[in-house]
């Protein structure tokens, strides 16, 4: 299976009124839990490295894309490289520079931090030139709970400004705020379905669903339902893996091989990865 472009799974979602999951990457386990439950649900999927997750490598994404590029690769269904909100515009560049050499399909251009007209500016210019170089661009109006900044809980993407925002900047994706907060570890989150729908019929793009993770299976499948398109899920891989590794070293406090343990958050995360998936009606291949 070929590396897939995050477009194709995107236009695949829209045609069949499905979602795609976008999964993010910390670690190379990461990517390889995501790469076998996406397989295991039998659907494409896509590989999310953060800026905060590029930061944690030392602030060049280029060997853990090597790596995430490698898995996908080597993947029975389509997986699509994605960098996940990239608020630095050095990065940007350098993501859209090097877009072909490292496989990716998409990236999330996050000036959101900005008012309204410098996010607009900023994220129009950077869409031009990532077009150029064949990348599906999102970026995110209304601020998502869970972050600092910007993003404050309880703010909502408004649908005409919407409308307004992605016919300037020409974008392919937005994250809209509608409810969901990253990082939540219980899943909670009340998505405002009704604006999602509102959202989608003024925006001709596709909709994104930010903080995932804490919203529940029948909301998730109402939001798609409603207009979604594509769904990020994060913490709850990290929750999974993390309570995985802690149980194997309860029960073996002298144990020093990481593997054992790092294999056993592998195997959490994948199944965590397969149930998100499953939820979401996109067919591989």
């Amino acid at each position: 299976m070929s590396l897939a472009s995050t477009r194709e799974l995107l236009d695949a979602a829209v045609a069949s009124g499905g979602a795609v999951a976008g999964f993010n990457v910390i670690t190379l386990e990461h990517a390889e839990a995501i790469a076998r439950g996406a397989a295991d649900a039998g659907v494409g999927a896509i590989l999310q490295l953060s800026e905060n997750a590029i930061r944690f490598h030392g602030g060049d994404p280029r060997p853990i894309l090597a790596g995430c590029r490698a898995v996908a690769e080597a993947a029975s269904v389509p997986l699509a490289l994605h960098l996940d909100h990239i608020e630095d515009a050095a990065l940007v560049d350098l993501a859209i520079a090097n877009a072909r050499e490292w496989g990716l399909g998409s990236i999330m251009v996050d000036a959101s931090k900005l008012d309204y007209a410098g996010n607009l500016a900023a994220t129009a210019d950077a869409a031009r030139r990532a077009h150029d170089a064949s990348l599906w661009v999102e970026a995110e109006l209304g601020e998502i709970g869970g972050k600092d900044g910007a993003h404050a809980p309880g703010v909502r993407t408004d649908p005409d400004e919407a409308a307004e925002f992605v016919a300037a900047t020409g974008v392919d994706g937005l994250a809209v705020a509608v409810g969901s907060s990253h990082a939540m570890r219980e899943r909670t989150a009340g998505v405002d379905t009704e604006l999602v729908a509102r959202i989608a019929a003024v925006v001709p793009v596709s909709l994104v669903l930010h903080g995932s993770s804490g919203v529940a299976d029948d909301t998730i499948r109402a939001a798609v339902a409603a207009g979604i398109r594509k769904v990020n899920v994060g913490t709850a891989l990290n929750i999974a893996g993390t309570a995985a590794v802690r149980e194997v070293l309860a029960a073996n406090p002298d144990a020093v091989d990481p593997r054992p343990y790092t294999s056993s958050a592998r195997d959490a995360m994948a199944d965590v990865v397969a149930h998100f998936a499953g939820l979401l009606a996109t067919p591989a291949g």
